[in-house]
């Protein structure tokens, strides 16, 4: 599949994982898209590549005069900085189950950290280098078994808060940062994604942007659904 619109994305997804699932047991095998599925190696990830166009087809995150160097226009930077703002509390719509946040740990190439950069590949965003009409922003940590049109609604919901409200995004991180200290870390003001589904409903709760992105009646039914999960794996040892 190549890029597309936004709902046309999210079926393209759907299809994708129907047919893989689909061949395999034709071959007497089992598909798993399942966040860490193995201990000791790196996960499944569905980072998301996400650009705005307007309305006779431009690129709107391309800008060639852009102060900072990086081709971005303000926009880009607003919508870099709403994805950021929100980051830690959209993460149990991006990142929906237990075994996710299996994947969201140091040292096996998932995002761990919120914060941006251009070709560093340690941050929660990265920002590729094509672009003219290939401009776009890469979200790292969302995983596969989220609900496609749930995770893309409230990154979108998030990025047009930034550029709705003009929230900065901070200077880029362009270190790796899995070799930084903690005090490093705090120093630039970068922060841990949640490290699990329980602190990531949490957080859910305390978000009005995301909430409003899904609506009263998801958010209500995911929030229940997800407090059962969390509560029936809590009562294993």
């Amino acid at each position: 599949f190549k890029y597309a619109d936004v709902l046309k994305a999210c079926d393209n997804i759907q299809i994708f994982k129907l047919v893989v699932k689909t061949i395999a047991r034709e071959h007497g095998l089992y598909a798993t898209f399942m966040a860490k599925p193995k201990f000791g190696i790196a996960g499944s990830g569905m980072h998301c590549n996400m650009s705005l166009f307007t309305k006779d087809g431009q690129n709107a995150f391309y800008d060639e005069h852009d102060k900072r160097g990086m081709k971005l226009s303000d926009d880009a930077y607003y919508f870099l900085g709403g994805l950021m703002k929100h980051a830690y509390n959209y993460t149990a719509i991006t990142n929906p189950t237990v075994n996710s946040y299996k994947r969201l740990v140091p040292g096996y190439e998932a995002p761990v950290y919120v914060a941006w950069a251009g070709s560093n590949r340690s941050p929660l965003i990265r920002v590729p280098a094509s672009r003219g009409m290939g401009t776009r922003l890469e979200l790292r940590s969302v995983d596969p078994t989220a609900n496609p049109y749930l995770a893309l609604a409230v990154l979108l919901e998030a990025g047009l808060d930034g550029i709705i409200n003009k929230i900065e995004a901070p200077q880029p991180v362009e270190a790796n940062i899995y070799t930084m200290s903690v005090e490093e870390r705090n120093a630039a003001g970068i922060v841990d994604l949640p490290s699990t589904l329980h602190n990531a409903l949490k957080a859910l709760q305390k978000d009005e942007v995301v909430q409003a992105a899904l609506g009263s009646h998801i958010y209500t039914n995911f929030l229940e659904a997800k407090r059962i999960e969390w509560a029936s794996y809590a009562t294993f040892v």
